[in-house]
């Protein structure tokens, strides 16, 4: 074998060796098994919490809604014809030159919409609908709940008392976890 190669094992085995006994000083402590003892309980309370829960509520109701529909209620061709010859000679007796012809051409759009308006009195007829239809809003409910967030539990272990945060009940007995090693 090579004096190189063995160098060189020998080299990395030590800093391997080195380094776990740096990283992990009570190896040989923990390399043991634990030991387990039980105490007992002296008081668990509970660690409450008050929280605001949010709940969406959807609420509906029904409303009546109407609408009117006007029923034959369309202006005769021959009424409004009327009301724009009536109104075109109407307005054709005002102004002169050019003035003439724009009092012609008003006087022909007011008689027609006025004859228009005129043919549909007293022949439509309006007829009310009603309908039910629903309307829904969403709200926001609050309310407040107790949680419980742990137990402060107080239990004695050989004459001396000692306290915790659990996120459960222990009950009558804990179990604890002796750990006993030398101070130097």
């Amino acid at each position: 074998m090579n004096v190189k190669t063995v160098t060189a094992g020998l080299a990395i085995a030590a800093l391997a060796f080195s380094g776990a006994a740096i990283a992990d000083p009570d190896r040989g402590y923990r390399a043991k098994k634990a030991q387990y003892d039980y105490a007992r309980v002296i008081s668990a309370e509970p660690i409450i919490r008050y929280v605001t829960v949010k709940t969406p509520v959807r609420e509906c109701w029904e409303e009546t809604e109407y609408h009117v529909v006007d029923h034959g209620a369309r202006g005769s061709a021959a009424g409004t014809l009327v009301g724009a010859i009536v109104g075109g000679v109407i307005g054709h007796q005002f102004g002169s030159g050019r003035g003439n012809d724009a009092a012609t051409v008003a006087g022909t759009v007011i008689g027609a919409a006025i004859g228009n308006d005129a043919s549909k009195k007293g022949r439509g007829e309006e007829v009310r609908y009603e309908r039910p239809v629903e309307r829904c809003t969403t709200t926001i409910r609050e309310h407040e709940e107790e949680r419980i967030d742990g137990y402060r539990v107080i239990y004695r272990y050989n004459g001396q008392k000692y306290s915790t945060r659990m996120p459960y009940d222990p009950g009558q007995k804990l179990r604890v976890r002796v750990d006993v090693r030398p101070a130097g």
